[in-house]
């Protein structure tokens, strides 16, 4: 259901205040205040809540081919104003109903007498989302932005969490920027990174105060997606895509017919980190493109690559993975590059027909690749042309392939955006489900492609068979993901591994993992995707602890509801998804220390028995039943690089 309505007036009764210098939209609520201003005639923002500044006068406008409109602009007098009020229902996020309700203020600038964007606020209680529409000027119905002033201004004293820009076209086959850099945590605000800025989402505490999480969503095919900028002083810009992306091919400015309309920029503000990670704002203010073509199935399942690396692409092996993706219940096989050199489209279509007798479903893997880098995996040189991408996938369909993962985009220019829409878009023409890696933030793709279904976007599994070091950090990056990350999108991170050692043997040679089995299961519900292709290896049926693999088997991959129980970024998480009446509460340690602390659980009655899974001071995990008091608190102990579980 979805009710919006457009006021004519500038009134209280829809968040609306007046004076002689700005105007302001507040939330329904009435603590999240934006106020809007064209003081010295350069048009600004600023946010606050309850009374506590979040963002300082922060800069709006464009400068497009057809002028500069970031100074020298009116605010004009009238606000059309409105209240949203949306129920609507999305089974690949993080919640499955979601109610938006908010307040819309549009607020129109003009230049010379002219009328040339509205910017338009929507303020949930919790959220604000603004975008620019922009007008034709005469003739002119089209327009190239060739720079944004859009930008955030933090209080003095906020630090930041924020994850490093690359360069373009180094790396792994120079496929870069693919959103898979480090994160520096508790820093002070004014660096640029390493020189480009931030990738989104961008994650800042505002002291004591609060936290503030800024991205974008709605970005498609008609616009480019955009990095933060850091500037001395606390103020970061919106920074469109380095030239050298692509391999130099694409321009960085997109271009927009006139009216044409620019992403939503969203602000998450919170005294907690519960807003954070609870948001659905990359959704509320987006909508869908095109039907769904069938009722995707999402779910569970398995994957050699991760363990076995290129050699277990081999159709013997993929059989092997089918009959365990089978024996733990599981709905799908991932089987990744080179399966067309290894294993052939012949033996592929027995691999679909023997997995259908089972009862599970094949994912395919492709390179994204046409000039923009020197990724070699095959197939390439398909999922780039519209012609031979359309017959491939209608192959796919039918011999029942279930999705596709693509891989190795590198840019973020606007031709990426519209590689990304049309791969998304002709899939749903062949019922495919659609998993990118190597790949851009996805931003409202959940509810924009109803066959989308997942991103990397994050220093995913694969780099824990690559590196040690990797190992060795795994708890730590999992204190950010739910924080930052996969707060705004699906992330396939590809991970809860069960092997002692990244091989197909597991046997004590390369990377070693260094958390618990109990880390291991935790993680399967920390990190939210409705498709999950685990770490797990046949072998793990008998080498895994038996309450480890039953915990798999049962474990959801949608889910119904999130809340945040406690954590900071970096250290550790606590937090609890419901998958219909059943709600999972899982956490991790990152701290050298045992962390020891009591948590409410509300979603729980006092007097139920619960089943809570933990780790001893030597990370050696065991189930136990306990029942909750009166009080639904309960006392953990979790060790570093350990986990705990609890369920009802």
């Amino acid at each position: 259901m979805r009710k919006i309505l457009i006021l004519m007036a500038m009134v209280v009764l829809t968040g609306i205040v007046a004076n002689a210098e700005n105007k302001q939209i507040a939330s329904p609520d009435g603590k999240l205040i934006v106020t809007v201003s064209d003081a010295d005639s350069k048009p600004s923002y600023s946010i606050s809540y309850e009374n506590v500044p979040f963002l300082k006068s922060s800069p709006l406008g464009v400068v497009a081919n057809t002028g500069d409109f970031s100074s020298g602009m009116l605010m004009e007098k009238e606000v059309k104003t409105g209240s949203i009020d949306e129920t609507y229902q999305l089974a690949s996020a993080k919640q499955s109903l979601i109610h938006y309700v908010a307040n819309e203020a549009v607020f129109s600038f003009s230049q010379q007498g002219k009328v040339i964007y509205d910017v338009i606020f929507r303020v949930s209680n919790n959220d604000v989302a603004f975008k620019y529409k922009m007008y034709p000027q005469g003739e002119t119905l089209s327009c190239v932005i060739e720079k944004e002033a859009t930008g955030f201004a933090f209080p003095d004293g906020t630090t930041t969490f924020l994850c490093p820009q690359s360069k373009p076209m180094v790396g792994f086959a120079r496929t870069t920027p693919s959103y898979e850099t480090p994160y520096t945590v508790d820093d002070t605000i004014g660096k640029n990174g390493w020189g480009e800025g931030y990738t989104f989402p961008c994650l800042f505490r505002n002291g004591d105060n609060g936290w503030i999480l800024v991205s974008e969503t709605g970005v498609n095919g008609r616009y480019c997606a955009s990095r933060l900028l850091g500037h001395e002083g606390g103020v970061y810009t919106i920074g469109f895509p380095q030239a050298g992306e692509a391999n130099g091919n694409g321009t960085v400015s997109p271009g927009i017919p006139l009216p044409g309309e620019t992403p939503w920029r969203t602000i998450t503000v919170g005294k907690t980190l519960a807003p954070i990670v609870e948001t659905t704002v990359p959704f509320d203010v987006v909508e869908p493109l095109y039907s769904a073509s069938e009722n995707y199935v999402y779910g569970k399942g398995s994957w050699s690559w991760i363990i076995g690396m290129d050699v277990s692409t081999n159709y013997n092996e993929q059989i092997h993975y089918i009959d365990f993706s089978a024996a733990m219940g599981y709905q799908s096989v991932l089987v990744d590059a080179w399966w067309d050199k290894q294993i052939g489209r012949d033996k592929i279509e027995e691999l679909a027909k023997y997995g259908k007798e089972k009862g599970v479903a094949l994912y395919l893997w492709y390179n994204s690749n046409g000039y923009w880098n020197d990724a070699m995996q095959t197939p390439k040189g398909m999922m780039d042309n519209a012609i031979v991408r359309r017959k491939e996938m209608k192959w796919m369909q039918s011999i029942g392939i279930r999705g596709i993962k693509v891989d190795f985009f590198g840019s973020d220019k606007q031709t990426m955006m519209q590689l990304y829409e049309d791969i998304l878009a002709d899939a749903n023409d062949y019922g495919l489900l659609v998993i990118f890696h190597g790949c851009t933030l996805p931003r409202g793709w959940e509810r924009m492609y109803p066959n989308y279904a997942a991103s990397e976007a994050v220093l995913a599994s694969e780099n824990l068979h690559f590196s040690q070091g990797s190992c060795d950090n795994e708890a730590f990056n999992a204190c950010l993901h739910p924080f930052i990350r996969n707060t705004v999108g699906s992330m396939d991170f590809g991970g809860s591994a069960l092997n002692k050692y990244y091989n197909a043997d597991n046997a004590p040679r390369g990377s070693r993992r260094v958390t618990s089995d109990v880390f291991a299961l935790a993680t399967a519900v920390l990190f939210q995707s409705p498709v999950q292709h685990f770490a797990l290896a046949p072998n793990n049926l008998t080498d895994a602890p038996s309450w480890a693999i039953d915990f798999m088997k049962q474990v959801p991959t949608t889910w119904d509801e999130v809340r945040f129980i406690d954590g900071y970024p970096g250290r550790y998480v606590i937090l609890a998804r419901r998958h219909g009446d059943k709600w999972y509460v899982a956490g991790v340690n990152a701290q050298k220390e045992t962390l020891e602390l009591t948590v409410s659980l509300p979603m729980f009655s006092g007097g139920d028995e619960l089943q809570l899974y933990s780790d001893d001071k030597a990370l050696q995990g065991s189930v136990k039943p306990i029942k909750l008091g009166k009080k639904k608190e309960l006392q953990l102990s979790i060790p570093s690089n350990g986990g705990i579980l609890i369920m009802r």
